[in-house]
C-alpha cells in the first residue's frame, strides 16, 4: 500500500478557503498550508493580521461581482486551483419566525450560502476539468435536516439546498477526475455563534446563557457535551481533500458531536 507523507501531502497543490479569516475557515486554511499546499483566503473584510505566506483577496462573495473579482486574480495569477473549501456562510436574520422574515432576508442568505458556492465552482471547476483532477467541498450544516424556525430558517434551507446541489454536481464530475464532497457541521464554536447567540437573546428578551440553553435544546442536545472546535472541523476538511480519500465523492460528511438524534 502506498505510504503518503502526511505533513507534506499537499505539497504543490492550490487550495481557495472561502470565509478563510476566522472560526472554522481560519482552521482549516493552516491546517492545508501545513500539509504542503499554497493556500489563498477570501473574506468580506480585511484581518488585522494576515496569515504569513497566505494570499488574502477581500471580496464579497454573496455578489456576482466579488465572486467574480476572487476568480479573475486566481485566474490571473495561479491559473486556478487543485482544491476549493466554500467555507463562506453564515446567518444574520432575525429571530420570531417566519413572518418576521422579509424577502430580502431569504435573499441575502440565499446569496451568501449557496449561490456564493454555486459561482465560484462555475468559475473554477474548469480549471479542475482541464488537469483531470481537483476537490471542492461544501460546507453545509447539520440545520440542512435540523432546521431551527425561530432564528435560523432562511440558512436551513440554503443549506439544505446546497446539500443537494453538492451531490448532483458530483454525479457529473467524478468521471472527469473531480471530487465533490460535503461537510456538515452542527454546533462549533466561533465568535459567529457567539454573536448569534447573542441576537438570539436579545430578540427573545432572554440572557446569551439562556439563548444557548434554548438552541441546545432545540437541537436535542449534543451528546459529547460540547460544541465543536474549529481544529475538529478543519482536521476532517484536511484528509477528505488528501490523496487518503481519493474514492471519496459525493458523500455528506457530518461532524456534530452526535447532534443529529437518527442515522
Amino acid at each position: 500500500m502506498e505510504e503518503y507523507n502526511f505533513n507534506k501531502e499537499l505539497s504543490g497543490k492550490t487550495a481557495l478557503v472561502t470565509g478563510g479569516t476566522k472560526g472554522a475557515g481560519k482552521a482549516i486554511a493552516q491546517r492545508l498550508q501545513l500539509a504542503g499546499a499554497t493556500v489563498i483566503v477570501t473574506a468580506r473584510n480585511k484581518p488585522e493580521t494576515i496569515q504569513e505566506g497566505m494570499p488574502f483577496i477581500e471580496a464579497d462573495l454573496s455578489y456576482s461581482k466579488g465572486t467574480q473579482q476572487v476568480i479573475d486574480a486566481i485566474t490571473q495569477k495561479f491559473g486556478g486551483v487543485d482544491i476549493l473549501v466554500n467555507n463562506m456562510g453564515g446567518s444574520e436574520t432575525p429571530g420570531g419566525g417566519f413572518n418576521a422574515l422579509t424577502d430580502s432576508h431569504w435573499e441575502e442568505s440565499l446569496q451568501t450560502n449557496l449561490m456564493a458556492s454555486v459561482r465560484l465552482d462555475r468559475g473554477l471547476l474548469p480549471y479542475m476539468l482541464i488537469k483531470k483532477s481537483g476537490c471542492i467541498i461544501h460546507v453545509a450544516s447539520i440545520q440542512a435536516k435540523m432546521p431551527l424556525y425561530d432564528s435560523t430558517l432562511p440558512y436551513a434551507a440554503a443549506k439544505a439546498a446546497l446539500v443537494n446541489y453538492s451531490k448532483g454536481l458530483s454525479n457529473e464530475v467524478a468521471s472527469k477526475g473531480v471530487r465533490v464532497l460535503t461537510v456538515s457541521p452542527g454546533w462549533i464554536k466561533t465568535s459567529a455563534s457567539i454573536r448569534m447567540m447573542e441576537r438570539i437573546a436579545e430578540s427573545s428578551g432572554s440572557t446569551v446563557m439562556e439563548a444557548e440553553k434554548s438552541v441546545m435544546n432545540a437541537l436535542g442536545g449534543i451528546p459529547m457535551g460540547r460544541p465543536a472546535e474549529p481544529t475538529e472541523i478543519a482536521e476532517l476538511v484536511g484528509f477528505l481533500v488528501s490523496p487518503r480519500a481519493s474514492y471519496l465523492t459525493g458523500s455528506e460528511y457530518i461532524i456534530d458531536g452526535g447532534t443529529i438524534p437518527t442515522i
